[in-house]
C-alpha cells in the first residue's frame, strides 16, 4: 500500500512521461512539481516504487517510466474525471446533433472520438438484443407494391419494397399498419418473430398473402440487424505513436481488423456512462499488451445499448481521454433517446 507522498511521486512520473515520452529523473520531478520534499527523498521514493513494480528503468543511467501497475494506480487514484470545457461540450453536441439516422450517428461519433483523442476510435452499433420497435409503417407504392418501414428505439430505420403478387387497397394497409403497431410497439426485436407468427395466423384468410408478405419483410430486416457491427476510425493516428507499442504497430492493426476482438474490447461496460480502462496486459489480446483501452457504454433510460472507446499507447492522457469518451457516450445516449 503506497502512502500519499509516493502516490504523488508516481502521479508526477506518469504525467511527465506522458507529456515528454522520456524517462523521468528525480531532479526533473523536483523542478517541475511542487512535491514539498528534497531530491534525495524523491530518489528514495522512486527506489521504493521501482522495487514494488510501479516504475522501471528502461536503460542504465536513465530515468524511470511507469509500468502497467503504475498506470493502473494512477488511473485508480484519479479523484474524478475532469469535465470538458463549455466550448468542447458545445462542439461535440453540434457535431453529433447533425446526424439524421443511426448509421450517421455511429459514423460521426467514431470520427469525433478519433479527432478529439488522436487515438484509434471504435464505436459499436446498438445491440439488437436490447432494441425494441418504435413504429412500423406500410405505404402503398402501386396496386401490388408496398413500402415497409421499421423504426427501432435506437434510431435504426429499415425500408423494404415488397411485391405482393396481388392487388391490395388502402383500407387493408391501414388496418394492417394499426395491428402491426399495436402488436409490436415497444416490444424487443427478439420477441417479434413469435408475435408476427400469431398475427399472420389470425388474419383473414383472404388477406393472409398480403399480411404474410409484409411480415416476411419485417422479419428479414430484423434478421439482417442481428449482425453485431463496429465502426473504426483514426488508425492513422497510431503511426504517431509507433515506437510506444512494444508489440509493434502491424500486429495491433491486424488485431483491430478482427470484429470479435473489437467487440471483446468494448463488451465489459456494465452501465451507461461508466468509464472502463484496461491497461497493457489487462487486455485480452497479445497484440494489445502495450496498449490502453478506454471505453464507455451508451444507452437509453439506464439500459445499455452499445459501447464506444479508444485504443492508444500506454502513455496517454488518461484524464482527458476518459472525459472525452464519457462525454461522447453521453451525447450519443441523448441523441438516441430523442
Amino acid at each position: 500500500m503506497l502512502d500519499d507522498r509516493k502516490i504523488d511521486v508516481l502521479r508526477a512520473i506518469v504525467e511527465d512521461y506522458v507529456a515528454t515520452r522520456e524517462p523521468v529523473g528525480s531532479k526533473a520531478l523536483v523542478d517541475r512539481h511542487s512535491l514539498g520534499v528534497s531530491s534525495a527523498t524523491v530518489r528514495n521514493d522512486m527506489a521504493v516504487l521501482e522495487e514494488e513494480g510501479y516504475i522501471v528503468q528502461p536503460h542504465t543511467s536513465a530515468g524511470r517510466i511507469p509500468t502497467d501497475k503504475g498506470y493502473r494506480v494512477f488511473v485508480d487514484q484519479l479523484s474524478g474525471i475532469k469535465p470538458l470545457s463549455q466550448p468542447e461540450r458545445r462542439a461535440i453536441s453540434v457535431f453529433l446533433e447533425g446526424a439524421v439516422d443511426l448509421d450517421e450517428i455511429v459514423t460521426r461519433s467514431v470520427r469525433l472520438l478519433a479527432q478529439l483523442t488522436r487515438q484509434i476510435a471504435v464505436v459499436q452499433y446498438p445491440l439488437i438484443s436490447r432494441s425494441s420497435i418504435r413504429h412500423v409503417e406500410v405505404v402503398a407504392m402501386a396496386p401490388t407494391r408496398v413500402l415497409v418501414v421499421v423504426i427501432t428505439e435506437n434510431g435504426r430505420v429499415d425500408q423494404t419494397v415488397v411485391e405482393l403478387g396481388c392487388e391490395t387497397d388502402e383500407q387493408l394497409l391501414a388496418d394492417l399498419r394499426t395491428r402491426l403497431n399495436e402488436t409490436l410497439d415497444g416490444r424487443r426485436l427478439t420477441e417479434v418473430g413469435d408475435l408476427l407468427a400469431d398475427l399472420t395466423e389470425h388474419s383473414d384468410p383472404a388477406h393472409r398473402p398480403t399480411v404474410a408478405a409484409v411480415v416476411a419483410a419485417i422479419l428479414e430486416n430484423i434478421a439482417e440487424a442481428h449482425d453485431e457491427r463496429v465502426a473504426v476510425a483514426g488508425t492513422a493516428n497510431v503511426m504517431a505513436y509507433g515506437r510506444e507499442f512494444d508489440t509493434g504497430v502491424r500486429p495491433l492493426l491486424e488485431a483491430l481488423e478482427e470484429q470479435v476482438v473489437l467487440l471483446h474490447l468494448l463488451g465489459e461496460a456494465s452501465a451507461p456512462l461508466a468509464v472502463n480502462v484496461r491497461i497493457g496486459h489487462e487486455n485480452p489480446h497479445s497484440a494489445l499488451t502495450s496498449s490502453a483501452v478506454v471505453s464507455s457504454a451508451y444507452g437509453i433510460g439506464g439500459e445499455l445499448l452499445g459501447s464506444l472507446g479508444v485504443v492508444g499507447p500506454l502513455p496517454m492522457d488518461y484524464p482527458g481521454t476518459m472525459s472525452t469518451v464519457r462525454a461522447v457516450a453521453r451525447y450519443v445516449s441523448q441523441i438516441l433517446a430523442d
